[in-house]
Formats: C-alpha cells, structure tokens, sequence
C-alpha cells in the first residue's frame, strides 16, 4: 500500500506512547509500520531525490506537528514521551486527529500557518483541510516533472540525431558514465560490414574485456523484440565479449526475459535519458538547493542535562 500521509501517522504515534513512558523513534515507527500493515518495499520507497524514503519523511514530520501542538515532546534525542494534551487526547481518543484537530491548539498555529499557502484559512479552522503534503513532497513533485519535461526534451534532440551521430553519441555517453575512459578505447564498426554489431568498448587497455554494442535510434512507439535480440546475439557469439543494446524506444517483455536469460544489458529511451541527466551528458546544472538538516553526530560532542 502507498505510504500514509504524515497527518495519518499522528493517532498510532500517539497511542503509542498511551502507557506515559519513554519511547524511542524506532518504536514509534514500528508502531505506524504495524498500524498500516506496511511491507518492506512499502518504508523502502524513496523520494525522487533518493535521498530519503517517503516513510522516514513522513514520520519525521507528523512527529514534528505533534511536537509544535504540544501533544508530545523529547526530553533526550529520539525519545519521546506523552504531555498533559497529549495525554487527555489519548483518553479522549477522537476518531479522526489530523490537522484541523490540531488547530485547537494556540501554539500549534503559528507553525502551521507559516507552511500553509492558504492564508484564507487562517480566519476559519473549521474550513482547514490537510495540507496533504510535506515540504519535501512538494519539491519532489516539482523536481520529478522538471525532470520528466527534460527528458522529453533530451529525446526530441537525441531523435534529431542521424544513425551514425547517434552511435557515436552513446559511446560518448557510455564513456562519460565511465566505461572504456582510456583514449582509442572505442570505436564505431564500419556500416558496411558491421554484421549487427554497431560500436566496441574496450574495458581495458589490452583488449582483454569488450562490449559489444548495438544501437536502434527507433520511434518511441516502434518496440524492439525478442527477434532483434537474437540477431544481436548471434553477431556477437563467440566472441567472447559482453553485449548490450541500446535504443529511444522500449522493449518488449519477451525481449527483456530473452536478455535476462543470454546476459545482455539493455538501455532503453527512459534509461537513456536518465544516464544522460545522472552524468551531466548533454544536460548543465541550472540552479541547486541544498536541504540541510541537524548533524546529531555534532550534538553527540556535548552535554546534556
């Protein structure tokens, strides 16, 4: 199931805690992991950022809403602990706490207020809906379709590309993401004898390790099958050399269980693009926001009482 949303994390967080005892951050989030039934892959999924998982994001905020309404504190780090509002809310046990419950609270308001964009609703919380998402949600929902319009325009100009250009323009690539980073360490084959094969890395500098490469500068909707993986197959066999294939289109399933089973690498249009924007290859850097957070190792250097 999706992670939940930060705001439904709050009653299992609270009531987790119903017994007046100190409970660590990892207990509260075994206990929301045990509220939602969540799976592995459920607390695994990351941001767009990579940098951190939805789960991990989420509990991190809805502990700090309930922090800045007074229902819980930590009085030693990552350890938290019911208060007296936290406490009658726990006996009250409301149905739904969410955000609008937790506009009750006066020192919960300013806080609140100063994430939400709606300020009209600051004159009436019966109105207050969920912002329904965290800051980080936001900036990666913004990020994840800066990056899907690039890669939309990153295609059009790699579809532009003559066949050839575009052989020579993956093994650019190829090298930049590392492999082959020797000079003469790759080459494009002749196409009038090429027999399938459409470039050669060398992996070291006596030739020992290649790859074989073919590429399909295909329209996005003209799948490559299982039938051009085997021709590839048999143009390298023998050879002794890994194969990998590269093309703007996709792959059908059967061609992907096909490489699977012979060890060829695929590189579909998505992928293609992703490498291009992960290793700066035809892509620069516009603009770059750093979020930071509390370095707790620092904090770990002094003392507390």
């Amino acid at each position: 199931m999706p992670v939940p949303k930060y705001y439904e994390m709050y009653k299992p967080i609270l009531f987790s805690l119903k017994d007046g005892k100190l409970h660590s951050l990892k207990e509260l989030k075994a206990s929301v992991r045990d509220y939602f039934n969540l799976t592995n892959e459920d607390m695994a999924e990351l941001l767009p950022s990579k940098q951190q998982t939805y789960f991990e994001n989420r509990v991190g905020w809805a502990k700090t809403f309930l922090k800045k309404a007074g229902l819980i504190e930590s009085p030693a780090r990552a350890m938290f602990l019911l208060t007296e509002d936290g406490k009658e809310t726990v006996a009250k046990n409301p149905e739904i706490i969410d955000d609008k419950y937790l506009l009750q609270y006066e020192q919960f308001k300013p806080f609140y207020y100063s994430l939400s964009s709606n300020k009209k609703q600051q004159a009436s919380p019966n109105n207050v809906k969920e912002m329904d998402k965290t800051p980080e949600d936001v900036m990666n929902e913004a990020y994840s379709e800066i990056h899907k319009r690039l890669s939309s325009d990153l295609m059009e100009e790699i579809l532009k590309l003559s066949p050839v250009a575009f052989e020579r323009f993956v093994l650019d690539l190829l090298y930049k993401m590392g492999y082959g980073a020797f000079e003469g360490s790759s080459q494009t084959t002749p196409r009038t004898n090429d027999k399938g094969i459409d470039g050669i890395i060398m992996e070291d500098k006596l030739g020992f390790n290649l790859i074989y490469l073919q590429v399909k500068r295909w329209n996005p909707n003209n799948v490559v099958g299982r039938k051009e993986l085997q021709a590839f197959l048999g143009a390298i066999a023998g050879k002794g050399g890994k194969g990998l294939f590269v093309t703007t289109s996709k792959f059908t399933s059967e061609a992907v269980e096909y490489a699977e089973s012979q060890h060829i690498i695929l590189i579909d249009g998505q992928k293609l693009v992703d490498y291009m924007i992960e290793h700066n290859f035809g892509v620069s850097t516009k603009t770059v926001y750093e979020l930071k957070s509390i370095d707790t190792d620092l904090f770990d250097e002094y003392d507390y009482e």
